[in-house]
């Protein structure tokens, strides 16, 4: 490959995540969140990588389970979304998954598939207001998966501002938890409820699993200091392709966004929006390289952005830049893009070339 654009996944640090979370999960069951394609590093590798981690994994719908399925990964996989039509139903019970049901009409096409199912999850709406049956529905739902012979269930929802341990909207969707949970409508005693924010944040509510996703990868939306250090998983860089000179007064990129206060010396780097790079990224937008964090300048082309390195003179044409990953993290260039590092990581596209860092003999 004659671009240097590229994408690296680290696995030695996606195990290290895993081993560190899990510790964080105490005794409840953990389960990896590995859909769009692993939040975008990788759904088969990640997955090989966390099966002897971790207890199953979770995928957004059956499509995705599928491919899981068929690069080998037998351990149990929970379909989010749960059957989109009647069909899928049956495809789940082929694949042996995990289906969330989430509406009437879900407990319907069960009726008339019968499908065998090793464990299904419930749904229950305490706040999202996505999917999810309502609380005061959950004894009528739970008699009637016993009239359908389904006997094994898992209670779950999920928090709406999980990162934001003492909001108001948290406090009322762990009540309303609390409050199915001590009314005993079955479920073998089994519940999840915490995702990565809620895990890490040590919101706990009463429990048996946790959903990680993001934290795996290394992204966190709130404090982690009181966990060992979350490793990015994901490196996206680039190197310098050409420098320039401009006078003060002179501007740079579509639209004249940027402007020279003084002389300038400007590098041009080969990646844009049409690699994943957001065309949000806002002036000063920080990118890493051996001298230290140079600033974006100009708006994002399609192909190519622009730094400014006036004081980094070291810096010339073919020098590595880090877009994100070790520094600066992903969530640093999303707050620079009024959006959230989940969004970056998936939005990566296929021109992207994307390397698998092995995990090596060496790897605790």
């Amino acid at each position: 490959m004659s671009r240097p654009t590229r994408v690296t996944i680290d696995l030695a640090a996606l195990r290290r995540n895993a081993s560190t979370l899990r510790l964080q999960a105490g005794s409840r069951k953990v389960m990896a969140v590995v859909k769009a394609d692993a939040y975008g590093h990788g759904a088969v590798d990640c997955a090989q990588t966390l099966s002897p981690l971790v207890d199953a994994f979770a995928v957004a719908f059956t499509e995705e389970a599928l491919t899981l399925r068929s690069a080998g990964i037998d351990t149990p996989i929970l379909v989010l979304q749960g059957p989109h039509t009647l069909e899928d139903l049956s495809v789940m019970s082929a694949a042996s998954l995990w289906p969330a049901l989430s509406s009437h009409h879900h407990l319907d096409w069960l009726s008339q598939k019968r499908c065998e199912f090793e464990q299904v999850w419930i749904k229950c709406d305490t706040g999202m207001h996505r999917l999810g049956f309502m609380p005061e529905e959950m004894p009528a739902i739970q008699a009637r998966l016993s009239q359908l012979g389904v006997t094994e269930t898992v209670l779950m929802s999920h928090f709406a501002d999980a990162e934001s341990s003492q909001s108001a909207l948290t406090a009322k969707q762990l009540d309303r938890w609390r409050a199915v949970n001590e009314a005993g409508h079955g479920h073998n005693n089994q519940g999840s409820f915490s995702n990565s924010a809620a895990t890490v944040g040590n919101i706990g509510p009463a429990e048996t699993w946790v959903r990680l996703g993001y934290s795996l990868y290394g992204g966190s939306l709130i404090d982690a200091a009181h966990l060992s250090p979350l490793k990015p998983v994901m490196q996206f860089e680039s190197r310098i392709a050409s420098i320039r000179s401009i006078a003060a007064g002179e501007s740079v990129g579509y639209g004249g966004r940027w402007v020279a206060e003084r002389p300038t010396r400007i590098a041009t780097i080969p990646v844009g929006y049409a690699d994943g790079y957001p065309r949000s990224a806002r002036n000063g937008t920080p990118l890493g390289s051996a001298s230290g964090h140079i600033p974006l300048i100009g708006t994002v082309s399609m192909d190519m952005i622009t730094a400014d390195i006036t004081d980094q003179a070291s810096l010339n044409v073919g020098d590595r830049i880090v877009l994100w990953g070790s520094n600066p993290s992903v969530d640093t260039i999303a707050r620079h893009c009024s959006t959230i590092g989940y969004e970056l990581c998936t939005r990566i596209t296929e021109r992207v070339p994307r390397q698998f860092n092995p995990i090596g003999s060496d790897v605790d």
